[in-house]
């Protein structure tokens, strides 16, 4: 079975070349986590390949995880971050996917003044831009999943994966699944997908977290295994990289060996068009 992980954050410190940007998130670990590292974990967690998703910390920038892609274009590709507010953004849009490595774009709605944008009309255009130039997405929208169902509607041939099954953040144990039904509303539209990454961070019970394997139950049913992919957060896990692997390959029972294939790799390579 190949395993992707549809999430995984790489990042350098903060330099003169590429500084952070103010009032960002506080990164997962405080030196960095980089591609040899990603690489040796997942060898160990019996990963196969991986999406980064470069954090929202460093800002707009996607050169070292296009760089790791780079160096293992087989097992890494990026899902990059994207400025929709940049002078040039519509231009940079046609030539997004011919970047080696780039296979989608990952937009953050966790902070303002982004919060606003799924409703505002601002981001209308780019919607519109990535349907026509059928550019996957990636969506961080915490406890926003039923604002993401007006842009699905609008736009039919836009992919768009719902990170984190829109879980909110910092909240875990049973709130964390008060607001599921706007998520599993979704499953309506078949361009919609459920990310089902870092969900042992929301589990209040050690591995394998028996209080979610009903909550996840409750997607897998409503999404079905082609449209719901596992991802880790590897940096944010409370556990091993492994145990993340196992809770979906070995204890969710609801799962059979197809589905698992599906969720654990085939679905990822369909969306985001990476061959498997």
């Amino acid at each position: 079975m190949l395993i992707s992980d549809s999430q995984v954050h790489l990042w350098d410190v903060p330099s003169a070349e590429h500084p952070w940007p103010e009032g960002r998130l506080e990164p997962h670990r405080p030196n960095g986590f980089s591609g040899a590292q990603l690489i040796a974990e997942m060898n160990e967690g019996a990963v196969d390949r991986a999406i980064i998703v470069p954090p929202s910390w460093i800002g707009e920038y996607n050169g070292t995880g296009l760089a790791a892609a780079a160096e293992y274009p087989k097992r890494l590709a990026v899902m990059g971050r994207f400025d929709p507010m940049a002078p040039d953004a519509k231009a940079q849009l046609p030539g997004w996917l011919k970047q080696p490595g780039m296979l989608g774009i990952r937009m953050s709605f966790h902070i303002q003044p982004h919060m606003t944008w799924l409703t505002d009309g601002s981001l209308d255009w780019f919607w519109a831009e990535c349907e026509r130039l059928s550019i996957p997405l990636m969506v961080l929208a915490p406890a926003m999943a039923a604002k993401v169902g007006p842009i699905a509607e609008r736009h039919p041939g836009l992919s768009i994966v719902v990170d984190h099954l829109a879980r909110p953040r910092e909240i875990v144990g049973p709130p964390a699944w008060a607001d599921l039904a706007d998520l599993l509303a979704l499953s309506r539209f078949p361009n919609v997908y459920a990310k089902a990454s870092c969900m042992p961070i929301y589990s209040v019970e050690p591995y394998p977290h028996r209080d979610i394997h009903g909550h996840l139950r409750r997607v897998f049913d409503a999404f079905g295994p082609e449209h719901m992919l596992w991802g880790s957060d590897l940096t944010r896990l409370p556990g091993s990289y492994l145990n993340c692997v196992r809770l979906f390959t070995n204890e969710l029972e609801f799962m059979d060996s197809e589905d698992r294939e599906w969720v654990m790799g085939k679905t990822l390579a369909h969306v985001l068009r990476w061959p498997e």
